[in-house]
C-alpha cells in the first residue's frame, strides 16, 4: 500500500487522478441531492431558533449544588402552565432557564421564588431578564445583513484577484452549497439556530473561502501556463489542480476538525458543556463540508463555465484531434 507521500507525488505529477472534472455531472447530482434533502429538512423537523431571535424571558440560577435540568421545568410550569422551556446547565453549579415571554413582574417574581426553592439558593442567586421579539428582529436582520455584505465582498475580491467573475461564482455558489447543507445538517441534529451558531456558520463561510482560494489559484497557474504546446485540455488542468492540492485539503481539513471535535464531543457531549455545542457543531459540520464543495462543486463548476468560450473550446479541440491522429497507426 502506497504511503500518503508517495500518492500526494502521483497526485502532483498526474501519475494518479481522480476525476473531479472528468465525473462532475455525477457530483452535481450528489449536491443537488443533497442541497434539496436540507431543504427539505425544516419540513420534517422545523428549524429551531434561540431565544435571541424569537424573544422570551431568561433566568439564570447560580450556585445549585445539583444541576437537575427537570427541577427548572417544573418550577417554571408552577406558574406558566403549559410553557415551553429550555433548560440548559452552565458549568458545574449554573441553570440557564429560557421560556416564552413572561412579562408581568409578579410573574417574573414568581417564577424567580420557584427556581429558587427548586434548587435550594436565595433568591438573589436567581437573575432575569427579558429578551423582547424587536430585539430579536434585529439580531435576524443584522445577521443577514452580514451574510449578505460578507458574500458581496468575496465576490468582488475574487473577481480582481483571479481577473475572472467566473470563478467569484463558483466560489460564491460553492459557499452557498456549504452553508444550506450545514444548516440543514444542523436543524437534524435538532439544535437551535443562535447567535453563537450564526458566528459559526460565518466562520466556516470563511474557512471554505480559504481553501477555495488555495485552490483556485493553483488552477490558475496550471490553466495560465497551458499554450499551444500543452497536452492537456483545460478541463484536464483544472483537474490537476485539483489532484495537486487534494492531500493539502484533506490535511487542513483534518487538522481543523479535530479540536473542534474533542470541544463538540469530549466538552459538549461527554462532559456537558452545552454552551459549546452550537458553535462547535456548525463548526465541525462546515468544515466537512467545505472540503467536499470545494473538491466536488467550486472547481469542477468553474471548468464547465470556462471550457464553452470560443477560444479554450477550440485550443481544447485542436488538442483532442492532435490526440485522435497520433493514435492512427501511419
Amino acid at each position: 500500500m502506497r504511503s500518503m507521500n508517495q500518492l500526494g507525488n502521483d497526485l502532483y505529477t498526474g501519475k494518479t487522478s481522480f476525476p473531479f472534472v472528468g465525473r462532475r455531472r455525477l457530483w452535481f447530482i450528489i449536491a443537488a441531492v443533497f442541497v434539496i434533502a436540507a431543504c427539505l429538512v425544516p419540513l420534517v423537523r422545523p428549524v429551531q431558533f434561540s431565544i435571541e431571535f424569537t424573544g422570551g424571558s431568561q433566568f439564570t440560577v447560580s450556585g445549585v449544588s445539583s444541576p437537575d435540568q427537570a427541577a427548572a421545568t417544573d418550577a417554571v410550569l408552577q406558574v406558566a402552565p403549559g410553557a415551553t422551556t429550555k433548560v440548559t446547565v452552565i458549568g458545574e453549579n449554573a441553570v440557564r432557564v429560557q421560556t416564552e415571554e413572561i412579562a408581568d413582574a409578579d410573574d417574573v417574581q414568581a417564577v424567580t421564588t420557584a427556581l429558587a426553592e427548586a434548587y435550594g439558593v436565595p433568591t438573589s442567586e436567581v437573575t432575569s431578564s427579558l429578551i423582547g421579539p424587536s430585539w430579536g428582529a434585529d439580531v435576524t436582520r443584522q445577521s443577514l445583513w452580514g451574510l449578505a455584505i460578507f458574500l458581496a465582498l468575496t465576490f468582488i475580491i475574487l473577481a480582481l484577484y483571479f481577473r475572472t467573475w467566473k470563478m467569484s461564482v463558483a466560489a460564491i455558489i460553492g459557499l452557498v452549497d456549504v452553508l444550506v447543507i450545514t444548516i440543514g445538517i444542523y436543524a437534524l441534529a435538532g439544535f437551535e439556530i443562535s447567535p453563537a451558531a450564526v458566528i459559526g456558520f460565518l466562520t466556516i463561510l470563511s474557512y471554505s473561502l480559504y481553501d477555495t482560494t488555495v485552490v483556485f489559484d493553483k488552477v490558475r497557474e496550471n490553466t495560465r501556463e497551458d499554450g499551444e504546446i500543452s497536452g492537456r485540455t483545460f478541463g484536464e488542468s483544472v483537474n490537476l489542480a485539483v489532484n495537486q492540492t487534494l492531500i493539502r485539503s484533506i490535511n487542513t481539513t483534518v487538522v481543523a476538525i479535530l479540536p473542534v471535535g474533542a470541544i463538540l464531543f469530549i466538552g459538549a457531549i461527554w462532559l456537558g458543556a452545552r454552551t459549546l455545542s452550537d458553535i462547535s457543531l456548525s463548526i465541525f459540520v462546515g468544515t466537512i463540508v467545505a472540503a467536499y464543495s470545494t473538491l466536488f462543486v467550486a472547481a469542477p463548476l468553474f471548468s464547465l463555465m470556462r471550457e464553452n468560450e470560443p477560444a479554450i473550446k477550440a485550443r481544447d479541440e485542436r488538442i483532442l484531434a492532435a490526440r485522435e491522429l497520433a493514435r492512427v497507426p501511419a
